[in-house]
């Protein structure tokens, strides 16, 4: 009997061929088989290894994708059957590429055929025992030596939060924190088999709700190289996988952070990631190749015209990844998406941000770069907190206004520098620091064709790339030798001051009590700003690290918190605390507009002395709008006792609540014991600052 010509004979084309999307490698499950998606413009030849857990030097099944039926526009793909790989015991993958050889601007290629290579899109991550950053670094194979994707991951235990997402306004406090850094030390009273991992953080979450902090932002947590001597982790080597030796069980990263976010966002704690989507780990020309440079070099990276040093180098660390690329776009797109709706983050800050506004010729696009376009488009991430770092190796600088992203908060960088001069006693910074208090509206004004609004602005004083809080004041030259370039790298002037004697080798007790008055004037300040406050985990117990003010690779004690500093400096500790306690209590801080009319600038008198040498100011900032108290603060910098008069509220009794003159628990009264003011005037000593409420 003839078979019926009529009856239709559907053919589904990816099940045979393979699917261009999702890129990386997706289980199909109505097939039983895996899908894998590859992009690249300019390769020629793509073969897709496998290896069993048993021989990671040689490949158990190679795959060539003929670009016939596998390649569709830019995107090499296929599909094999599950059993087909589990007979053959297949647990990693990589690929190799090949294409055309270097040919001048915007076409340096480095394709080679014999280098294994990690797919950009790989969810989980193996580094066999021979993994070498030496190896790849030369030309040829490196087989045995190169990181896996892993082929089937286990999956991650679905980790839900019993309570939404937390989202802080007025009372948002943001703690940055080095995952590792954060409970390395033995003083953390860790489990030790937790420390300095994601777990670790889950243990000390008891402290960071008694601490305050509302909002923790950790350095980078992507996959990094662990070969390349970065211990604060800008090297990223991944954009998807949990950085392993953060996981206190290596086998299930994504499970531990999942449980992190969760124990944190319980605890009404947002989680924001430091992400760094302007460079990779592979550096420049003399680097590794692990991924991006052997699939399609030439239009992953920002390239020059100079052959000696083909890359561009904004990012400081040999190479510039192409954000005009619409792979490079799609993948920092994809892997922002991931971290949000999978692994339960609030938001990113974004390293180098600047880069992300650059053309590919290197120019910088101020109008709407398309890249941040996408970002205020797309349906998840324009509900999470952006924040940049306005500015770049390049040498551009965007604070403000300056920066295209609309509705990203920034980094203030004018903040930590005219708060840190003005606390040294630098002259002329009194006009400065309070347009820095008020808000910043010189750089986020809110004048009808900007309305900026003064939460836009990150202000801070300490971030994990300078000196601590305690280093700030006890250090004015850096000791940086140990990062083993001659002390010649860090910033050579962080604006600080040593308060009489460098470091501790001549510590006196009056030494060290104006170094914690200088360090409770620079907290005070940051938490009685208009905008949002960052500051750096362990400052508010003076950690120190002798000194180093760039210790990005100093996976050590230097670096590592010590707890025991706690113990030592509780007094700093509970002023710290109690003025967290303060700025939450007191909503007319932290607005969403500028103080405007509910501001009286003043001085001693009844006028502010704006004058080069002035070094005091006062304020009176009205709180009834907010259905808030009344401040009156009073600024001393200078090195001699100011008699303040107060001038607003005459009609009310005032209470200190604070003055950092005081020592310890009189420099902070408890709610409810504040003690009132006799008469309309106040002393207030060198170097400190007074609270009053009404």
């Amino acid at each position: 009997m003839s078979p019926d010509v009529s009856k239709p004979k559907p053919i589904n084309w990816p099940s045979i061929e393979g699917s261009p999307h999702p890129l990386g490698v997706s289980y199909i499950a109505e097939e039983d088989a895996y899908n894998f998606a590859l992009y690249s413009q300019n390769a020629r030849e793509v073969t897709l290894l496998f290896y069993s857990a048993d021989d990671l030097l040689r490949p158990i099944l190679e795959v060539r994708l003929h670009p016939l039926s596998h390649k569709t526009k830019r995107v090499w793909h296929c599909r094999l059957p599950r059993q087909q790989l589990a007979l053959a015991q297949a647990r990693y993958y990589a690929y190799r590429v090949n294409g055309p050889a270097p040919r001048g601007p915007n076409q340096w290629h480095a394709f080679d055929p014999e280098k294994i290579l990690l797919d950009p899109y790989a969810k989980a991550l193996f580094f066999p025992p021979g993994f070498s950053r030496e190896r790849a670094k030369k030309p040829g194979g490196n087989g045995g030596q190169a990181p896996l994707g892993v082929l089937a991951p286990r999956p991650a235990r679905n980790i839900q939060s019993s309570v939404p997402p937390p989202r802080h306004y007025s009372d948002a406090i943001i703690y940055e924190m080095h995952v590792r850094g954060f409970t390395a030390s033995s003083s953390s009273d860790v489990t030790a088999e937790r420390r300095g991992t994601f777990a670790g953080i889950i243990e000390k979450i008891p402290y960071l709700v008694d601490l305050g902090v509302t909002i923790v932002e950790l350095m980078p947590v992507h996959q990094f190289d662990p070969q390349e001597n970065n211990y604060w982790g800008y090297m990223t080597l991944n954009f998807f996988c949990p950085h392993l030796a953060y996981a206190s069980q290596p086998e299930a990263p994504v499970e531990e952070f999942k449980e992190l976010v969760s124990a944190l966002h319980s605890h009404g704690i947002e989680v924001i990631l430091d992400v760094v989507y302007n460079h990779t780990t592979e550096a420049d020309h003399l680097g590794p190749t692990y991924s991006f440079k052997g699939i399609d070099n030439a239009g992953f990276y920002l390239m020059t015209s100079d052959p000696a040093h083909p890359y561009a180098n904004f990012s400081g660390t040999g190479n510039t990844l192409n954000p005009t690329n619409p792979f490079i776009r799609n993948l920092i797109l994809d892997s922002l998406r991931y971290w949000v709706t999978e692994m339960g983050v609030d938001g990113f800050r974004f390293d180098l941000a600047t880069i992300l506004t650059r053309r590919e010729d290197g120019g910088i696009d101020s109008e709407d770069p398309p890249l941040l376009s996408a970002m205020r488009t797309d349906p998840v991430l324009r509900q999470v907190r952006l924040i940049a770092e306005p500015w770049d190796a390049g040498g551009a600088y965007q604070l403000g206004t300056g920066f295209p992203g609309m509705f990203w908060h920034q980094w203030n960088g004018q903040f930590r520098d005219d708060v840190r001069r003005f606390v040294r006693g630098d002259s002329g910074m009194v006009p400065k620091v309070m347009q820095r208090l008020y808000g910043s509206d010189d750089l986020f004004p809110d004048r009808i064709e900007e309305a900026r609004r003064p939460f836009y602005s990150i202000n801070y004083i300490i971030a994990h790339d300078g000196l601590t809080l305690y280093d700030l004041v006890s250090f004015e030259k850096r000791r940086n030798s140990a990062n083993g370039h001659e002390n010649t790298d860090g910033p050579a002037d962080c604006y600080s001051f040593n308060c009489g004697t460098e470091g501790d080798e001549k510590l006196t007790e009056e030494i060290l009590s104006l170094r914690k008055r200088q360090a409770k004037n620079l907290f005070c300040l940051l938490m009685l700003s208009n905008g949002i406050p960052m500051f750096f985990a362990g400052d508010e117990f003076l950690h120190t690290q002798h000194g180093n003010n760039n210790p990005y690779n100093q996976d050590n004690p230097t670096t590592w918190l010590d707890w025991s500093r706690l113990e030592r400096n509780t007094d700093f500790f509970r002023f710290c605390k109690r003025m967290i306690v303060f700025r939450k209590a007191h909503p007319s801080i932290c607005r969403s507009r500028f103080w405007r009319d509910d501001i009286r600038w003043r001085g001693v008198g009844t006028t502010t002395d704006l004058s080069f040498h002035s070094h005091s100011f006062a304020y009176y900032l009205r709180g009834t709008s907010l259905g808030d108290q009344d401040l009156y603060v009073m600024v001393n910098a200078s090195p001699a006792p100011l008699s303040f008069t107060i001038f607003d509220g005459l009609s009310k009794p005032w209470y200190r609540v604070l003055d950092t003159s005081l020592a310890s628990p009189d420099d902070f009264c408890e709610p409810g014991e504040e003690e009132r003011v006799i008469g309309s005037h106040y002393q207030v000593d060198t170097k400190s600052i007074v609270v009053l409420i009404h």
